[in-house]
């Protein structure tokens, strides 16, 4: 056999070398690729995606800290609870269809300023004497204000 011939190997390893390149290549495009699209939509949006999860979060703590309370025999805050299990849901969305630049975002926007109003209200009525129920308010405050600005 002569020096120019490649055995079976060296054809191997050939073409393991060609195949992890090329899957190098392509992990690095599809990740361009990503970004692009993140850019288009998520962070185009990312401010009433913070918002809007921000409040699901803090409401979460509020209606759970309303739980307690009604175990301890205290409604007090009956129509606060009302208020966040309400306002939950359509955050959620809210958060889900920025990250989507869906069509139907502005539209459930103007529903959240509603629901995160109404939210609010409540919630300051125990802002003084209940920390979970003033972070929710305020998180509903930032996701109306996240909200008009999307809608402007």
């Amino acid at each position: 056999m002569s020096n120019t011939k490649m055995s079976r190997r060296d054809v191997l390893a050939a073409s393991g070398a060609f195949v992890v390149a090329a899957g190098v290549s392509a992990t690095a495009s599809a990740e361009m690729n990503h970004a692009d699209h993140m850019a288009d939509g998520m962070l185009m949006h990312q401010a009433v995606v913070d918002a809007a999860l921000d409040c699901v979060r803090k409401g979460n703590l509020c209606l759970d800290h309303c739980l307690v309370l009604f175990q301890a025999n205290d409604t007090s805050v009956a129509n606060c609870a009302v208020q966040v299990k309400q306002m939950l849901p359509l955050c959620d969305t809210l958060s889900k269809l920025a990250m989507a630049d869906s069509k139907y975002l502005k539209q459930l926007a103007r529903l959240c300023i509603e629901t995160c109003s109404d939210c609010e209200k409540e919630c300051r009525k125990h802002a003084d004497k209940h920390a979970a129920c003033k972070a929710c308010a305020d998180s509903c405050a930032a996701c109306i204000k996240a909200c008009k600005a999307l809608l402007v």
